[in-house]
């Protein structure tokens, strides 16, 4: 599909790119006298307000996954999927307030570094090795396989072309200015972003009300579709088995979010370049109410096509261009890029700039964060100790130009390669429950030791296997349970972390580790506008879910 671009589109997204490749080398370049150190290039110099951090931690998170992906599935199950986002404020607030003032008193540039300086230098290399091909393999090459996919859907632009076109798009200004380039331009992403798709929701809801504006739409669309407005489905429900009801709040989904909002490195490095921990904690805080609205601009999109889709007379008045490309029940994916062609002239080009100002955000984000991982605990662990802060910088740029040539050389094969990546990232599935707990004991249990982490880590993989043999078909026999994979990962994490308890009590009868971290109440106290931003969110969040439990 063409979406029909006119002039001003094209002039609207090329001064985007314009604006962003103009502030991302405005903010590189290097100050009179100063040359540019590790701390300037991985952490922005410490210097990133509280404002520049929520944006940053948005525009990070945010991809054509949720564009494309949830929208799709608001087209197929509805606002179900939002609990990814509205349990994602919670986590946020629980990270802001417990792991935060830990990882910031470290003085952590990294994520696998806090493992060296809880347990071991081993531990950490073998961490550090784990995510660098994680980044690589799947997370760059999906965002930018699925970019590319998006582009060439709504615009008819060939998948090399695209994959091309967005890599060199996120490298023109990551490279050179490291973080701080990334998150300042990042703001102006989140402006485009969340503009773009504000505009799509609107004219969504508008269609779908004949003309009577965005609140008149959401009312008729809760009349005519209240099936896809459940937030808890039931086991009758198709999509139970991702969703499993109740246990979405209380089972896998937490793993899934303390993973990665706590521990994944592309996210955390934005509060740690804050200029104090509570400036971090108030970016927290910001990224948190935003998680509240980002179901408006990508699951309600999806839910509204739905409507147009199913009622004869919403689609007829469409026109024959309607049918173009119409989204389905199995190709739910199609609702976003399909609601885009009936935006007017102007809008497309903005509702297009915040797709790309989605993805490519998310690269340069996923880049820099590979680079600092493998420079700083590869690079001056194990090839130059000493290195200068020119040497250091220099290898930052070229491993993350590495990781984008050949995360760029995989990303057309992976829709050839289904199954493949499938398997990659049900692996990944299989290996975050483990690290999570490692990771929580690591931080909150005085008795873990490395030897425990390591067992943990190693036993929790065919912990996590066992879990998969019912499900997948593989056996069946009673021994083995069948349970959706939300809920494989919460038993998954709670039998690690009883190996890792078990292990860490006979391996040092009771005492407390040598590496132990020490806490005391006075390290969570947060501020009290912090406190009052928490208690608002999960009061709106308690409403929200009250109001559309089932």
């Amino acid at each position: 599909m063409n979406a029909n671009f006119e002039i001003l589109d094209y002039i609207i997204f090329i001064g985007y790119v314009a604006l962003i490749l103009g502030v991302g080398l405005w903010v590189s370049r290097d100050k009179k006298g100063h040359e540019k150190n590790a701390e300037d290039y991985f952490l922005a110099g410490k210097s990133l307000p509280w404002w520049a951090i929520g944006a940053s931690l948005i525009a990070a998170n945010i991809s054509a996954e949720q564009f494309i992906g949830m929208s799709g599935s608001g087209f197929a199950l509805g606002l179900a999927i939002a609990s990814y986002e509205w349990m994602a404020a919670i986590t946020l607030i629980i990270v802001g307030k417990y792991f935060l003032p830990i990882f910031i008193e470290k003085g952590l540039y990294t994520i696998p570094e806090f493992v060296e300086k809880r347990y071991s230098t081993n531990l950490k290399t073998i961490l550090a090795v784990f995510w660098i091909a994680l980044y690589v393999f799947v997370n760059l090459a999906s965002v930018l396989y699925l970019g590319a996919l998006a582009l060439e859907t709504i615009m008819g632009i060939p998948m090399i072309y695209g994959v091309m076109g967005l890599a060199l798009f996120a490298a023109a200004y990551s490279l050179y200015g490291g973080l701080s380039a990334v998150a300042w331009t990042d703001v102006i992403q989140v402006v485009f972003l969340v503009l773009g798709g504000l505009f799509t929701t609107y004219l969504a809801l508008d269609t779908v009300s004949g003309g009577h504006g965005m609140f008149e739409g959401l009312k008729t669309v809760y009349e005519l579709a209240p099936d896809r407005f459940a937030m808890i489905l039931d086991k009758s429900n198709p999509e139970y088995k991702n969703l499993p009801g109740i246990g979405v709040l209380v089972g896998g989904l937490w793993v899934a979010n303390l993973y990665y909002w706590g521990f994944n490195q592309y996210i955390i490095q934005r509060t740690l370049a804050a200029k104090s921990l509570k400036e971090s904690q108030k970016g927290i805080l910001l990224a948190a109410f935003l998680k509240l609205i980002i179901p408006l601009i990508v699951v309600i999109p999806g839910i509204a096509a739905y409507v147009m889709v199913n009622d004869p007379d919403i689609l007829g008045s469409l026109g024959a261009g309607g049918l173009n490309n119409l989204p389905t029940a199995e190709q739910a994916d199609k609702a976003y890029p399909w609601l885009l062609q009936f935006l007017p002239t102007g809008l497309k080009g903005v509702a297009f700039a915040a797709l790309t100002a989605a993805i490519v955000s998310s690269l340069a984000s996923m880049l820099n964060s590979t680079s600092t991982i493998f420079t700083m605990d590869i690079y001056k662990q194990y090839i130059n100790k000493n290195a200068s802060n020119r040497a250091t910088v220099n290898t930052g740029r070229i491993s993350a130009a590495v990781a984008l040539v050949i995360a760029s050389i995989m990303a057309p094969l992976l829709g050839g390669i289904d199954q493949a990546f499938q398997f990659i990232q049900e692996y990944t599935g299989v290996v975050s429950p483990g690290i999570l707990a490692v990771f929580l004991l690591g931080l909150f249990w005085k008795k873990t030791t490395n030897k425990a982490a390591i067992i943990g880590a190693l036993s929790s993989i065919p912990i996590a296997m066992y879990f998969k043999v019912a499900p997948k078909g593989w056996s069946s026999s009673p021994i083995f349970l069948d349970l959706p994979w939300m809920d494989q990962m919460g038993y998954t994490a709670i039998l690690t972390a009883l190996v890792i308890i078990l292990v860490s009590l006979l391996q040092n009868k009771g005492t407390d580790d040598t590496k132990a971290i020490k806490i005391s109440r006075a390290l969570f106290r947060t501020s009290p506008g912090f406190n009052i931003g928490a208690f608002t969110i999960m009061i709106i969040l308690v409403a929200l879910y009250a109001l559309f439990w089932n």
